[in-house]
């Protein structure tokens, strides 16, 4: 089974930086995605990035050009650069994995929160 454990949630103020990181174990089959998604209170998860094997990354309209997702394939791990942090950004980050074929999974990590202080 795969696990994915994510980490660099915290507190920040507004115009700060974190960096999130979450790393795939279980498995040494690269994911076919990797994603990140976000969960503020009474709303619906959403998601902020994601990227593929081959590089392809696409973003949620609300990034606005401010977060950078990128991910080690060896290390089947993903990060999530996160600079400009607004008010309206916090929430609980949650990494997902996905792969399909023979072998394949559709993993997400527990979370790390996120807090902006204005």
């Amino acid at each position: 089974q795969v696990q994915l454990v994510e980490a660099g949630g915290g507190l920040v103020q507004a115009g700060g930086s974190l960096r999130l990181s979450c790393a795939a174990s279980g498995t040494s089959s690269s994911s076919n995605i990797m994603a990140w998604y976000r969960q503020a209170p009474g709303l619906q998860r959403e998601l902020v990035a994601i990227t593929t094997t081959g590089g392809t990354t696409n973003y949620a309209d609300f990034v606005e050009g401010r977060f950078t997702i990128s991910r080690d394939n060896a290390k089947n791990t993903v990060y999530l650069q996160m600079n400009s942090l607004k008010p309206e950004d916090p929430a609980v980050y949650y990494c997902n994995a996905k792969r399909w074929g023979i072998i394949r999974y559709d993993s997400w990590g527990p979370g790390t929160q996120v807090t902006v202080s204005s």
